[in-house]
């Protein structure tokens, strides 16, 4: 079995993957001199920082932001989730200092969603061996996190749950069994399904919690009316282009991001 196939499969029973040591230690550094840069309000007063859209976000802030966007690491677990035709949705950064509490958990679409009571539209169905979702979560670490940390937390397997969410897991989830926090060390990428129930534990490191957090779809749906813009002052390779544009059908309105000569340029 390859790599990928048992990628692919983690994923499909998981609805979540870890992907170790993808950043080294020196490109770990460069972020967080960034982001030391930016003289952010002190973590406490906020979670979040960088978002979009309404504008770039964190991806103005440097190249090194705009290299994740299509990192060889990611792609290929992205097509098999997302398809040939996906683009980015939305960004924004976490950071969390040692006591602050947990974020409650939830799933973006799915039966403890929201919309779950909504129509459903045109969507990939299951065909020729492959699940397609709607969203997948790129989490980014520029910290450690995992037990005895915090930060990411799920329910695995709950991305193919046709309940709802016990209100005695929503109300206290650092009791409950089935809620798991995976180790995933700095440098780092968490891959998760929008459908998986997720959310942020209560941070109890010395040191403060960073990830960049990076949100795709399938090129027919979107999140927002808002987009998400390409920053002004960096060069984009034609993949990255791509992942910036309006929402439309795949293949008839929006390109392949795998078409020969469209593949990632350093």
């Amino acid at each position: 079995m390859s790599d990928l196939q048992l990628q692919q499969y983690l994923f499909d029973v998981q609805g979540y993957l870890v992907l170790e040591d993808i950043l080294s230690r020196e490109e770990i550094a460069t972020f967080n001199r960034i982001l030391d840069e930016q003289e952010l309000p002190a973590a406490g007063q906020t979670q979040r920082f960088g978002s979009a859209p309404g504008g770039s976000g964190f991806l103005a802030w440097g190249s090194p932001f705009c290299g994740l966007l299509d990192h060889p690491r990611i792609m290929p677990i992205l097509r098999f989730r997302l398809g040939d035709c996906f683009r980015l949705d939305r960004i924004y950064g976490m950071y969390m200092h040692e006591g602050m509490s947990r974020g409650r958990l939830h799933a973006d679409y799915g039966a403890s969603a929201w919309t779950s009571s909504a129509r459903p539209g045109e969507y990939y169905p299951f065909r020729d061996d492959q699940i397609y979702n709607g969203f997948v979560v790129v989490a980014w670490n520029l910290s450690d996190t995992g037990p005895g940390l915090g930060g990411f937390c799920c329910i695995p397997g709950s991305h193919k749950s046709n309940y709802k969410l016990p209100q005695q897991i929503d109300e206290a989830p650092e009791q409950a069994a089935c809620v798991v926090m995976p180790s995933a060390p700095a440098g780092s990428a968490i891959l998760f399904s929008e459908a998986l129930t997720h959310g942020t534990a209560a941070w109890q490191a010395k040191h403060e919690r960073r990830s960049l957090l990076y949100k795709y779809c399938v090129s027919h749906m979107a999140w927002t009316s808002q987009r998400v813009r390409p920053p002004a002052n960096m060069e984009l390779t034609p993949r990255q282009q791509i992942l910036f544009r309006e929402p439309a059908n795949p293949y008839t309105h929006f390109p392949s991001l795998f078409e020969e000569g469209v593949g990632h340029v350093q």
